[in-house]
């Protein structure tokens, strides 16, 4: 697929903004604050309702207005997408999809797919636990749009689970109704796990040989899935020990007020030759290891949806 058509109102920097390209490599060149990476910023929105830079929308909409719009236009294997975003600082935000309204994000997924590689992706090694989630779930979403409402679904019912656990501390007859979270949890993150674990699978492999070329074969990539929840074979099977160990767990969390076992806790980790990247890496292996991952994510992409997904590189000649 490529991205054909562009229009921005009242994005970021731009009042009014509409581009056209070709299925050719684009070039992007202008002086610092320009607004270059606004314009790919608005392109991920279009993917996947969001932007990589900020998670409050209303940031994105043009100081002094009250709404940012985006439309892209991409042509496919199989014809055209035109997706519509609009962004308010009174209403919520609107997606259309080809002239249809959305009722939920999740249909968003799929109709547009991309790849970015910024500067900020060093935060994929370097930062927190967090970051490489969202990694994880951006791009699984993309692919999978399943996986993106029971990823809601979940962070809904552990919120739930959450204030109920602090209830519970103040009111230890409310204890009996904690299951019925429990269960859910489980159950939607099982699903999550199973899935995490499969896609980096497929990361693994690929970027395994990637990284192998983009160091001539002096380094050797390895990713770890590190999760609290043991995964066995089957996707029920992690349900019920997913379950067993918040049942087994309860008095803690209770006493804690959280969570403290479950899918919202996983990490990956980067080993080079062994070694951790993140504590040991330099940072030039570590923006290697973020580039090897990000053209691994195009060939999956590719494989997985018969398109390949726009690829979109921000300072490139860091």
């Amino acid at each position: 697929m490529y991205l054909r058509e562009l229009t921005l109102h009242n994005f970021r920097n731009y009042n009014r903004l509409e581009l056209s390209f070709t299925p050719d490599m684009t070039i992007l060149v202008g002086r610092n604050a320009q607004g270059k990476t606004n314009i790919l910023e608005s392109i991920v929105y279009t993917c996947t309702g969001r932007s990589h830079r900020t998670s409050r929308d209303r940031e994105v909409i043009r100081w002094g207005e009250d709404f940012s719009y985006i439309r892209a236009i991409v042509e496919k294997n199989i014809g055209k997408n035109m997706i519509e975003i609009g962004l308010s600082t009174k209403e919520k935000k609107m997606v259309n999809i080809n002239g249809t309204a959305a009722k939920r994000l999740g249909e968003l997924m799929g109709n547009i797919n991309g790849v970015l590689f910024s500067p900020e992706d060093l935060s994929l090694i370097k930062g927190g636990p967090s970051e490489r989630r969202k990694f994880l779930d951006m791009e699984i979403s993309q692919i999978t749009p399943r996986y993106f409402y029971n990823l809601q679904k979940y962070n809904r019912v552990l919120t739930q689970r959450n204030n109920l656990l602090k209830e519970i501390y103040k009111n230890p007859s409310l204890r009996k109704s904690l299951d019925i979270w429990n269960e859910q949890l489980a159950s939607t993150g099982a699903y999550i796990i199973h899935q995490r674990s499969d896609f980096i699978e497929q990361l693994m492999q690929i970027s395994h040989e990637m990284h192998n070329t983009l160091t001539f074969g002096k380094e050797k990539l390895d990713i770890i899935y590190e999760s609290s929840i043991p995964q066995k074979a089957g996707v029920e099977d992690t349900a019920e020990h997913f379950l067993e160990i918040l049942r087994h767990d309860e008095q803690r969390d209770i006493e804690r007020g959280i969570t403290l076992k479950g899918c919202h806790r996983d990490d990956i980790i980067f080993m080079i030759n062994d070694i951790d990247t993140r504590k040991y890496g330099s940072q030039g292996q570590q923006r290697t290891v973020v580039l090897s991952l990000k053209l691994s994510e195009v060939d999956i992409m590719k494989r997985v949806t018969g398109e390949m997904p726009i690829l979109l590189l921000d300072d490139v000649m860091s």
